[in-house]
């Protein structure tokens, strides 16, 4: 039976920032446009957070049934690895989906009832990442997903639900977000694109080949601050997130150095840093 710790594993804590960071910085935006609702920003960032377990959930449910998740290297798995039965991590991923579906309908309810189309949208992107009889992330298409959610639903959303408008910040700040983001997914697809081609999933890594994913994961890292100086003009404190460029470095370096497998590891946690430091930066910037 699956404990606790393996539970917090299947999670994949390190992946979370990408959930919390788009609130933040969209939270900075509101800050800035002077009507933040702190209330409706903590709602945010609990559907953002729950919806990402359940992604990372459903994830290992339909990967582990799949049988591509056998010779994985990489977090732990529950499916892959045995440690919890399916049906198990599927009722957790349904359950986090049906929290996250609750808090959203409570934003919903004070702001726009068409957030449910969205927040709809948003839990079938989830399932239909690995789920269903054709996952689009079989199909290369993990990384357009991750940047319409992670970024622009994410940060635009956080933005609306407080300010009720949409200021043209929101959907700036949203960009640099979702390239991180990206590039968390990036880095771990790269990682597994032996097991995932020989398993037949077709990820953008798979379908790229490691020297330009490594070049598409360098990208991910550096865009989000040429972004920032984009945004200096109307935005000065912007530049405050180029205090995080040092942070890219070590898993830049990492990548392009022709890291493979297990050496990958430490480049997720690496980004999620990056990404928390970028968020709150950026955050803190727009909101002066």
């Amino acid at each position: 039976m699956a404990t606790l710790s393996h539970w917090v594993a299947g999670s994949r804590p390190r992946t979370l920032p990408a959930s919390l960071v788009p609130v933040v910085v969209g939270t900075g935006v509101a800050v800035g446009e002077g009507q933040a609702v702190w209330w409706r920003a903590l709602l945010a960032a609990v559907v953002a957070l729950v919806l990402q377990i359940g992604v990372n959930y459903s994830n290992d449910y339909s990967d582990g049934v799949r049988g591509t998740d056998e010779d994985r290297v990489g977090p732990l798995r529950l499916v892959g690895s045995g440690v919890a039965p399916p049906k198990q991590v599927l009722a957790a991923a349904l359950g986090c989906f049906l929290l996250a579906a609750v808090a959203g309908l409570v934003l919903a309810a004070v702001t726009t009832w068409w957030l449910l189309l969205v927040g709809a949208v948003a839990i079938l992107a989830a399932w239909f990442y690995t789920g269903g009889k054709t996952p689009y992330g079989y199909r290369a298409l993990g990384e357009v997903s991750v940047f319409v959610f992670f970024g622009l639903v994410a940060v635009v959303g956080t933005v609306y639900v407080q300010v009720e408008a949409l200021p043209w910040e929101a959907w700036a700040a949203a960009v640099p977000v979702g390239l991180l983001a990206c590039g968390m997914l990036v880095a771990n697809n790269l990682r597994d694109i032996p097991t995932d081609r020989e398993s037949g999933k077709r990820t953008l890594a798979v379908v790229l080949g490691g020297p330009w994913t490594r070049i598409l994961y360098a990208a991910c890292t550096a865009l989000p601050f040429m972004v920032v100086l984009a945004l200096a003009a109307p935005h000065p404190w912007a530049l405050l997130a180029l205090l995080a460029a040092p942070l890219s470095i070590p898993p830049t370096q990492k990548v392009m150095n022709g890291a493979t497998g297990p050496a990958l590891i430490p480049v997720l946690g690496e980004t999620g840093r990056l990404q928390i430091a970028y968020g709150v930066l950026l955050a803190v910037g727009l909101a002066l």
